[in-house]
């Protein structure tokens, strides 16, 4: 267990409003400089780079140097996780106004899929008996890594690595569970590169695509007006 005056520093790192809206942005996926931070805060670049130290001392953050630029990002999959449960203690009402339709339906959480596209994949592999469902993780039967071989998943080599195969994952704005771990970022990156979905210009957000439409309907049975 982390120590209370441990927690609790790390807790007054999130719980300021400025940090929490940077740790957001980057929540989102693609690296950032201090100057976009800094914009997309409305503060000045002194005020981002303070903040931006606080958030790499307490391990919330790490940065890259490409050039002259220095690209900010979070510093693991564990914080985003971390970020996204804290989501979920948002009251539903706030949320609810907060979230545009697009990004509720499909987004990246990190680095796998969510929203509704990526639950209803959960649920789709789930009834079909592809995935069984545990406490706070996922299991392939055998029949579900065969399926996910055909989309071009390695199962064994993710397996072998040292990320969780399979996280339950609580999706904050559908309130129910999407596949996270080593096997949703697999699955994601397939489904990008078999262009099934698409990034949005801006943010996180994910489109579904006709190819997408069309192979999930196939595959899955799954179909969205």
């Amino acid at each position: 267990m982390p120590h209370p005056i441990d927690l609790a520093l790390t807790a007054s790192l999130i719980g300021d409003a400025t940090r929490a809206g940077m740790l957001s942005r980057l929540l989102e996926g693609p690296a950032r400089t201090a100057g976009e931070l800094a914009r997309e805060a409305g503060i000045s670049p002194q005020t981002a780079s303070g903040h931006l130290a606080k958030l790499l001392e307490g391990n919330l953050v790490r940065v890259e140097a490409q050039g002259r630029h220095r690209y900010y990002r979070l510093a693991s999959a564990d914080v985003a996780r971390a970020l996204e449960a804290l989501s979920l203690l948002v009251p539903t009402r706030v949320a609810t106004v907060r979230v545009p339709e697009p990004l509720r339906f499909a987004r990246t959480c990190y680095d796998h899929l969510a929203g509704t596209l990526g639950v209803a994949l959960a649920e789709g592999l789930e009834k079909r008996g592809l995935l069984e469902s545990g406490e706070d993780s996922y299991a392939l039967t055998p029949e579900g890594t065969r399926f996910v071989a055909k989309w071009g998943v390695d199962t064994q080599t993710l397996s072998q690595g040292r990320r969780a195969f399979a996280r339950r994952c609580l999706d904050w704005s559908e309130r129910r569970a999407h596949v996270g771990g080593a096997l949703g970022a697999a699955l994601a990156e397939r489904l990008f590169a078999l262009r099934w979905i698409a990034r949005r210009p801006e943010g996180r957000g994910v489109r579904l695509t006709v190819e997408g439409r069309r192979g999930f309907e196939k595959s899955l049975g799954l179909s969205w007006p």
